[in-house]
């Protein structure tokens, strides 16, 4: 009987040793980072199972025992919580941060920025550049009148100028119409932070970012957008015609289906609805999207009797409030070769990368 008692004894001491080892080697796993040298971004694939990620994780040296992961998991109740999605593991994360984050479903975001004054054909490319998207399906989603009518809240052809400039958060798993919607949110909630003033009381929300896409794409310096803005009210009192030139470009954009950066002679008189120098008013949509700035001075512009301005070949604009000191301008500054010698558009592109 008392041997019986020891043997009893000896089984307890050694299997509490062993839970004793195995608490401290499961304690240590817990504790113990990765071995990572670099970020690893890591994807949970649909219909992966706990034990594929885990041994994953393992071959990517982001832990050190699958067979302790998986445990861990089993205790936290997480094996049937993993979501899909990219994620990005630290070197200094421990286990229980990494189950965490596969369980998070925040899946790692890059940045996007869409700058002010980009149109739909820019956005779209540059979308596709980035892998973050396809150039096609971006261009479909904003040019389909029924989804563009649902997503801003109003009858509209396009959601041109609805797609508000800013830096977005993008994941492997955002889709075109995701961004879209979250472009058209930005520029909504925009919106309603601008102020009310007389321009709302004689134009609509579509003529107010028209004008506003024209004054973004008419501007090479901020402290202008006002004084810009002036000259085209003014024109569209007197019911002159706007004559601007961005517009006849995004009206070949839509006749070629892709950008086009030069205009000719012959485009002038072409007879197209964008094409300011033919039309009465603003143009049929907006040929570019604004950013708050520019929605701003549209909605405040400078008071003055300006009715031209003429490029510096700098980035600024003289304004004249008759076509007879309008055309001296034009003779100064666009018709002297030495005003415009290494100050093309491209020039001062270049000048601005150096700096």
């Amino acid at each position: 009987m008392k041997a019986v008692k020891m043997a009893t004894l000896a089984v307890t001491v050694v299997a509490l040793a062993a839970g004793g080892i195995f608490y401290l080697i499961f304690a240590e796993f817990l504790t113990k980072t990765t071995t990572l040298n670099e970020p690893l971004l890591f994807e949970v694939q649909s219909g992966a199972t706990f034990a594929k990620v885990s041994s994953e994780l393992e071959k990517n040296s982001a832990i050190s025992n699958k067979n302790l992961f998986e445990l861990y998991a089993y205790f936290q109740g997480a094996r049937n919580r993993i979501k899909v999605g990219e994620y990005q593991i630290l070197p200094t994360m421990t286990p229980s941060e990494i189950l965490r984050t596969i369980t998070s479903g925040k899946s790692f975001a890059r940045s996007l920025t869409v700058s002010e004054g980009l149109n739909i054909f820019e956005i779209a490319d540059l979308l596709e550049k980035n892998h973050f998207g396809q150039s096609k399906v971006f261009l479909k989603y904003v040019r389909d009148p029924q989804f563009a009518s649902e997503t801003i809240g109003f009858s509209t052809p396009s959601l041109e100028g609805y797609l508000f400039p800013e830096t977005y958060l993008m994941t492997k798993y955002m889709d075109e119409k995701t961004l879209i919607q979250q472009m058209v949110k930005r520029f909504r909630e925009t919106w309603q932070q601008l102020p009310k003033t007389e321009v709302n009381e004689r134009m609509n929300i579509h003529q107010i970012v028209t004008l506003a896409s024209i004054i973004e794409k008419e501007t090479g310096a901020d402290e202008e957008r006002f004084l810009i803005s002036s000259v085209f009210h003014n024109r569209l009192k007197l019911r002159m015609k706007l004559q601007t030139d961005p517009t006849i470009l995004y009206g070949l954009a839509l006749i070629e289906g892709k950008l086009v950066n030069n205009i000719k002679r012959v485009h002038l008189t072409q007879k197209q609805p964008y094409n300011t120098y033919q039309i009465s008013g603003l143009p049929p949509g907006p040929i570019a999207n604004p950013g708050k700035s520019a929605l701003e001075a549209t909605l405040q512009p400078a008071n003055s009797e300006y009715l031209y301005f003429v490029s510096q070949n700098n980035g600024t604009h003289t304004f004249s409030v008759d076509y007879t000191a309008h055309e001296r301008a034009v003779r100064a500054y666009q018709l002297n070769p030495k005003a415009r010698e290494g100050r093309s558009w491209r020039d001062l592109q270049k000048k601005k990368a150096q700096n």
